[in-house]
């Protein structure tokens, strides 16, 4: 028994292993720090958000204020039965994650939802990829990237389904358990984040379903390095708006670069064959 417990742990960290290695050398995790660099380099992207800025910042003091009101001691009465000292700081990132979950459901439905496609688009448009853009939006001639983005004919960025919220409370128990269990809630939720990320990208490259199936499933570990630090930043109260723009960005610069491997490898592989 005791050898057959070793092979089975050996085979899982193994498995670890090796997810944890094809994320490293994806580098998705840098992706959300790019769109960082990206966004406050490039004004013109910034269009979208200062448009959306004034409501959308209201609605993240007023979910995040009326959170710690009224459930942070009820929940931090309850953590430090399984927590103890740390209860403080495990309630905190449990109740920023409710505050970001709320958020995300009020502001990515009914506030910013045009305002994240125009900014994924605006990205790739600065990134020469007009062409893949122009698949799901009309292009207007001249002017700055998002004075290019014509009238939107898809939209891909699907709404707050209930799945997704019965997913999130069912992952709320986690935080019972000490550190382990906060870390391992931020990864679940960075797993699902990071495919969600680029719905846009394949709207836009007409992906049915079976094929965005097996192109997440080709870069899991990518797309949960990507959504990590994403999770992380967008959980800043107030600010995670900002994030939730520069995210969009990193998302939109990976998916460029996606493009751009997809396009040269081609055509590096047809020049071998002609040197041969």
């Amino acid at each position: 028994m005791s050898e057959k417990v070793k092979e089975i742990a050996t085979e899982d960290f193994q498995r670890a292993k090796a997810v944890a290695q094809d994320a490293v050398r994806s580098g998705a995790y840098l992706y959300p720090l790019k769109g960082i660099a990206y966004f406050s380099t490039h004004r013109s992207l910034w269009k979208p958000l200062i448009s959306k800025l004034a409501p959308t910042v209201t609605l993240g003091l007023g979910v995040t204020t009326f959170m710690f009101a009224f459930t942070y001691l009820p929940q931090a009465a309850v953590l430090t039965v399984f927590n103890g000292p740390l209860a403080a700081l495990t309630t905190i990132l449990l109740v920023l994650s409710e505050s970001s979950t709320i958020f995300s459901v009020l502001s990515k439905n009914f506030l910013i939802d045009d305002a994240l496609i125009d900014t994924f688009d605006g990205t790739l448009v600065s990134r020469n990829m007009t062409g893949v853009v122009s698949e799901g939006r009309q292009i207007r001639p001249g002017g700055d990237p998002i004075s290019k983005l014509g009238k939107i004919m898809k939209r891909p960025f699907a709404k707050f389904t209930p799945k997704a919220i019965i997913r999130y409370f069912l992952y709320l128990p986690l935080n019972f358990i000490p550190v382990v269990g906060t870390v391992l809630f931020v990864i679940l939720q960075g797993r699902k984040f990071g495919p969600n990320a680029h719905a846009r990208y394949f709207q836009l490259k007409q992906m049915s379903s079976r094929q965005k199936e097996e192109f997440i499933e080709k870069r899991k570990a990518a797309y949960t390095s990507f959504g990590i630090p994403a999770v992380l930043l967008e959980l800043v109260p107030v600010v995670g708006i900002l994030f939730a723009f520069t995210n969009t960005v990193g998302a939109a610069l990976w998916a460029a670069d996606l493009e751009q491997h997809n396009t040269t490898a081609p055509a590096l592989r047809e020049q071998a064959k002609k040197a041969e």
